[in-house]
């Protein structure tokens, strides 16, 4: 049972530390974006400022993804180790030989 309630906390600080990283991309992303230079001040002066480009992020999605991918396997191994928990089959202690359960084979 604690290796179930592990997992599950597990699994959820996947999902929230994933998320927060995916809303810090975004965020990211729309600092450097090409409405920056028209937030510069001595670019709406006497300068005149051209944006370019950002660099690849690609591979800080691939990360966010790569994030979501992982929960969704501690997700699958909270599954499994669900199944192997008393809640998921709990055991019959109630039904014994002397209370209406199915008496043990005698001989043959």
């Amino acid at each position: 049972m604690i290796d179930f309630i592990v997992t599950l906390v597990a699994t959820f600080l996947w999902l929230v530390s994933t998320s927060a990283w995916a809303k810090a991309l975004t965020d990211i992303k729309i600092a450097t974006g090409h409405r920056i230079v028209q937030e510069l001040v001595p670019c709406n002066q006497e300068v005149k400022c051209y944006f370019d480009s950002v660099t690849s992020m690609g591979s800080l999605n691939v990360s966010v993804i790569f994030g979501f991918l992982n929960m969704i396997l501690w997700g699958g191994n909270a599954w499994f180790v669900y199944k192997e928990t008393a809640l998921h089959s709990p055991s019959n202690t109630s039904a014994s030989h002397g209370q209406g359960g199915i008496p043990p084979p005698t001989g043959i």
